[in-house]
């Protein structure tokens, strides 16, 4: 059975088929577009076709071209190569474009019609009709709009753009696709879920981490991204309703007048617009993201714009109109080489995100002004205790405040923010930077911290848990009451006074824990309790924990006394840690589902000492170097 919709379980009674099993030896394979129909009809063993290979696609576009085409012209074969590797491997689209490239005898036709493939995909003949509709199959099939317009947003990225996930929801949030969720971590969480269904209806890939540091990437393929971009633009009716631009370098003031029907505008990669001689008008454009300089009075007329996106373009001058873009909602200028914001910004009374990332300082009484926020995350490049203590005073008067993520560098900062129910309560990141002379910690328990870095603190030799009361934990004996519950993250950058990380037993569904270049770290848990002993909330130590990354921890020795089960553990890296000669791990660890690979250096796996052989045979298949 060919086509198994998304919707509903197929009812095999109703069709004719009788019910398998009891005797019958019948077997029933199916296709469907969406992996959660595998699911829904009981199917035992799900296979997903993936895309052809680079060679196997060059020799199904090569037969729909047909051999006179091919040998039309010496040149035609390796043009057809080039052509065939737009198709990233797709089967509907070989087929689609070969055929209209069939009758294409010269050189010529072929390079114009391999540019429109790049630029302008719809107007190759039968893309619309034989190729996008067929796919649009997958997106009419999405559960409601809210998705639909999630899956349509991706195509604003690049082609073969790895798009981190988190950054993704974050936009999907601001621009308001998820307003029926009122808490920002529900809305996140659902933005969560949009993925995951997006890649079961094979609509997103699951991208690449070019960090290294298993953050979750999606990615479009580029023939699904094409017809996402013509879904968007109306079926190719507007064409510049969505308005993309990658590596065009200069945009002319005629090209950006073209502009003023669009809603979404998103220019990549060092793309400049040229001087205008008078403002543009935008009347219904919702979102820019991108650009590394605009001109004078770009963003004068924008009645409508709700989120102005510059995160990593390199942009330096910050355009002082935007301060009067009342709809404004969200506004990143994470990683930019802006230092410094204009005073006009007060003016966003309706601003609900605002993200910076790498700033020198912000105008007094800024923050304050922006009654609306509801999310705010900044990291400086330079703060004095008593600036930071104040930013801090200022975040504690806005009536929606609910996300911070904020880095502090003084132990004054940080018993201000603890003090504070309030600050308490709304900061999920903290990134701690501690100054010279400071050798202790206290962080401050219950709080609802989900992230949690310690970065170039030189001089820190020792974190404590404090409950709010003022009672110092033991670290040897957590209860429920004074555990970090809501902590998923930790890293550990550069602090080299550090020896153990025994609060983390604090931690009891910690999901990924980095560290690297700690110098004097020998052991992560030093547990001197007995074996097998659990923390009073019931949750072994690690039991959730997802990935693991140790780099350059010269004297390690050890993440734990004992074996673990660690159930939930997918990924390992471990690099440049000599000393580290033994992996927690207890039998259990060989029949888990979840491990999937163990990263690290050969001379590294090969000196492991292991007191069960049978964990080395079932994990060497799972080791790699790269």
């Amino acid at each position: 059975m060919a086509g198994v919709p998304s919707w509903e379980p197929l009812d095999l009674l109703r069709v004719g088929i009788p019910p398998l099993g009891d005797g019958n030896q019948s077997k029933i394979v199916f296709t469907t577009r969406s992996a959660d129909v595998c699911g829904g009809m009981a199917a035992q063993k799900s296979i997903k076709v993936e895309c052809l290979e680079e060679k196997e696609a060059l020799s199904l576009f090569q037969a729909k071209v047909g051999e006179d085409t091919l040998n039309s012209h010496p040149d035609i074969p390796k043009l057809a190569e080039m052509v065939s590797k737009e198709c990233k491997g797709l089967p509907l689209a070989l087929i689609v474009i070969a055929r209209a490239m069939a009758s294409a005898k010269t050189p010529e036709e072929w390079e114009r019609n391999w540019q429109k493939l790049r630029l302008y995909p719809k107007d190759i003949s039968g893309t619309e009709n034989d190729l996008f509709s067929v796919l649009a199959f997958s997106y009419d099939s999405l559960r409601d709009e809210a998705t639909k317009s999630c899956f349509l947003y991706c195509s604003l990225f690049p082609e073969d753009y790895q798009i981190p996930s988190e950054h993704l929801i974050q936009l999907w949030i601001g621009e308001g696709f998820l307003d029926e969720y009122d808490d920002i971590q529900e809305a996140r969480n659902q933005g969560g879920k949009i993925t995951q269904m997006l890649k079961h209806a094979c609509l997103l890939e699951v991208g690449k981490d070019p960090s290294l540091l298993d953050e979750e990437y999606v990615k479009m393929h580029d023939v699904i991204r094409d017809m996402a971009l013509w879904l968007a633009c109306e079926k190719g009716k507007k064409k510049n309703k969505f308005v993309v631009k990658d590596r065009v370098g200069l945009i002319s003031a005629q090209e950006v007048q073209k502009w003023k029907d669009a809603q979404r505008i998103a220019l990549w990669n060092e793309t400049i617009i040229e001087e205008l001689r008078e403002p543009p008008r935008f009347p219904n454009t919702e979102t820019v993201i991108g650009c590394i300089k605009f001109p004078s009075g770009f963003f004068t007329s924008m009645p409508v714009i709700r989120v102005l996106d510059f995160s990593n373009v390199g942009i330096c001058k910050f355009p002082a109109e935007i301060g009067n873009l009342a709809t404004l909602q969200y506004l990143n200028l994470s990683r930019t080489r802006i230092e410094h914001l204009p005073i006009e910004l007060k003016n966003l009374k309706k601003l609900r995100f605002l993200m910076l990332y790498g700033f020198f300082s912000l105008p007094n009484q800024m923050v304050s002004s922006l009654s609306s926020l509801q999310l705010f995350s900044v990291t400086f490049l330079s703060l004095s205790p008593v600036d930071e203590i104040m930013l801090l005073e200022e975040l504690e008067q806005l009536e929606h405040i609910n996300d911070i993520s904020i880095m502090l560098t003084s132990i004054q900062s940080i018993q201000r923010l603890f003090k504070s129910h309030k600050l308490r309560r709304s900061t999920t990141d903290l990134q701690l930077k501690l100054r010279m002379g400071e050798n202790q910690v206290q962080l401050v328990s219950p709080s609802h911290i989900k992230e949690l870095s310690l970065v170039m603190c030189d001089e820190l030799e020792e974190v404590k848990i404090i409950h709010f009361e003022k009672q110092v934990v033991p670290s040897k004996f957590p209860n429920p009451q004074c555990c970090f519950n809501h902590l998923l993250s930790v890293n550990i950058l550069a602090c080299n006074k550090l020896m153990n990380l025994n609060w983390l037993i604090h931690a009891p569904k910690l999901q990924r824990l980095r560290i690297e270049y700690c110098k004097n770290l020998e052991k992560v848990i030093e547990d001197e309790r007995s074996e097998g002993s659990e923390i009073e909330s019931g949750l072994s130590v690690f039991s959730r924990l997802i990935r693991l990354h140790l780099f350059r921890l010269p004297k390690l020795e050890s993440i734990y006394e004992h074996p673990l089960p660690f159930p939930s553990l997918w990924r390992i890296f471990v690099w440049g840690c000599p000393r580290l000669k033994k992996l927690p791990f207890d039998s259990s660890i060989c029949m888990s589902k979840n491990l999937e690979n163990i990263k690290g250096q050969q001379k590294w796996w090969d000196g492991l000492e292991w007191n069960d052989q049978t964990l080395m045979h079932n994990l060497t298949p799972i080791f790699s170097t790269r």
